[in-house]
């Protein structure tokens, strides 16, 4: 065992990363990243059927996004299996796993009858009764048969838990449960044990639901001699109708939350606050805070409730509390996949873009549905908006003339000088500005509702606000009376 310490993120790429278990990786990563340690990337495609490359880059390439880089890996379990057969045969070798030659087909029928008359039912050990040499013999005439593990029912297997306590297992509960299929593969439990040694794993961090696994694999490590780590027991993730978290609650793969417009660190720390807390009342912790402030025995056993409408809140104040600049390539990217041609558009004019519309949006795909006035004129006017703010056309005629010949006519184009020459036209009339701002609005961006009206009308230039106010001005003309 090693003195620095060491964990693991072993996924089976037999699905897309689940927000499950990219929260088990977040765990595994803050706890390495806090204490100095290493975090290493394992793979574990033993299901050949059903492992594929596709996943197994998928899986990657989510952590990528969420910015967990791993020391070591991936490792694949596929290139190691003879590792795991020479290990079985040292067990066979010791007595402490025997060959089972029972027909897995009459196992199951006694499984499912035992179901349903509800009853429990687990493996009896009847092979076990089985001597070394009539069991080699049968194994060398090519019969069939599985691996075993011989449990000591005598004993009593305790552990310490970081999330659940002490936690006490009978061996007699226990029973002899696979290391190799008839088919030579070996199942999890084995590879599981041999891999967590050879890596020299001192803290395996995973979900609850393996809790009933880790008794299971203790005695392994006792049968071979090999260094114990630690646990630590994750709690479950529901949804928010406390029911265990699944597709009937919206997207459950990392990849769906990136492709909606979340900002990988927003999961980041909404995964982190799933099942632990900073001990206060910050919900804001940035991936530099989480390092420092995560640990692993303030993890709270309590299933927790992923609810992505507080995910999406979260998202939001990461837009508000961040610069500008940090969100720029987040928010191109959002125009280019809403079909924006930004190639020409300079980081300083987005960066001020995302500056007037951030306290306006909560995900990324939101840039271009509230925001895409500042690339295009508007070709039609909001129905809504012109019924609010147009409704009198011959008036709003008369004040969009006058703005324009007005704006027009300024020798500098900034913030101030706008807001000069609108609330100077209001006062010349004896009207609220808002009659003035509200209508100019409708022209230049087709919506009642916005940023700042001069911080747009400065951003936008004066060529395309005049020649905006004009477009509204025929518009209205053709389309009054």
């Amino acid at each position: 065992m090693s003195d620095t310490p060491r964990v693991r993120f072993a996924p089976s790429p037999t699905g897309y990363l689940h927000v499950g278990g990219a929260r088990t990786a977040l765990f595994n990563w803050l706890f390495a990243r806090r204490n100095d340690g290493v975090f290493i990337l394992r793979i574990e495609d033993t299901d050949l059927e059903r492992s594929t490359e596709e996943m197994v880059r998928i899986i990657t390439e989510g952590l990528g996004w969420l910015g967990m880089d791993w020391d070591e890996g991936p490792f694949f379990q596929s290139e190691r299996v003879e590792a795991y057969r020479e290990a079985a045969k040292e067990l066979i070798d010791e007595g402490k796993a025997y060959r089972c030659f029972c027909d897995p087909a009459v196992l199951e029928a006694e499984r499912k009858a035992a179901r349903e008359k509800g009853e429990d039912w687990s493996y009896d050990g009847r092979c076990r009764l089985i001597n070394l040499d009539e069991s080699a013999a049968r194994a060398e005439a090519g019969e069939q048969f599985a691996l075993r593990f011989s449990v000591p029912h005598e004993e009593t297997v305790i552990f310490n838990d970081h999330v659940y306590g002490e936690v006490r297992v009978e061996g007699e509960e226990i029973e002899d449960f696979v290391l190799l299929r008839s088919d030579g593969q070996p199942t999890y439990q084995l590879a599981c044990v041999v891999d967590d040694s050879w890596m020299r794993i001192t803290h395996v961090i995973r979900g609850a639901d393996h809790l009933s696994n880790t008794h299971k694999q203790i005695l392994l490590y006792n049968a071979f001699g090999m260094s114990v780590p630690e646990f630590a027991h994750l709690p479950l993730i529901l949804g928010p109708d406390k029911k265990r978290l699944s597709k009937r609650h919206g997207a459950t793969a990392v990849g769906e939350y990136r492709d909606k417009g979340y900002m990988p660190e927003a999961v980041v720390n909404f995964l982190s606050l799933l099942g632990w807390s900073p001990k206060d009342d910050t919900e804001f912790l940035r991936s530099e805070e989480l390092i420092t402030r995560f640990d692993l025995d303030a993890v709270n056993k309590k299933p927790a409730v992923f609810d992505e409408a507080k995910l999406e809140w979260l998202n939001g104040q990461y837009m508000i509390q961040l610069p500008s600049e940090e969100l720029i390539d987040g928010a191109r990217s959002a125009f280019r996949e809403a079909g924006f041609d930004l190639s020409g558009v300079e980081d300083s004019f987005l960066s001020r873009v995302v500056d007037l519309l951030k306290e306006r949006v909560r995900l990324f795909k939101e840039f271009p549905e509230k925001g895409s006035y500042f690339f295009e004129a508007p070709e039609v006017y909001e129905p809504e908006s012109v019924a609010k703010r147009w409704k009198n056309p011959d008036e709003v005629i008369l004040k969009l003339g006058n703005s324009v010949e007005r704006l027009k006519a300024l020798a500098a184009w900034s913030e101030e000088a706008i807001e000069e020459v609108i609330r100077g036209l209001a006062e010349q009339e004896g009207v609220g500005a808002g009659k003035y701002i509200h209508a100019i609005r409708v022209a230049v961006s087709g919506i009642h509702t916005g940023p700042g009206l001069f911080e747009l009308l400065a951003l936008l230039g004066q060529d395309e606000v005049v020649a905006r106010i004009g477009r509204a001005v025929e518009y209205l003309k053709d389309n009054s009376g």
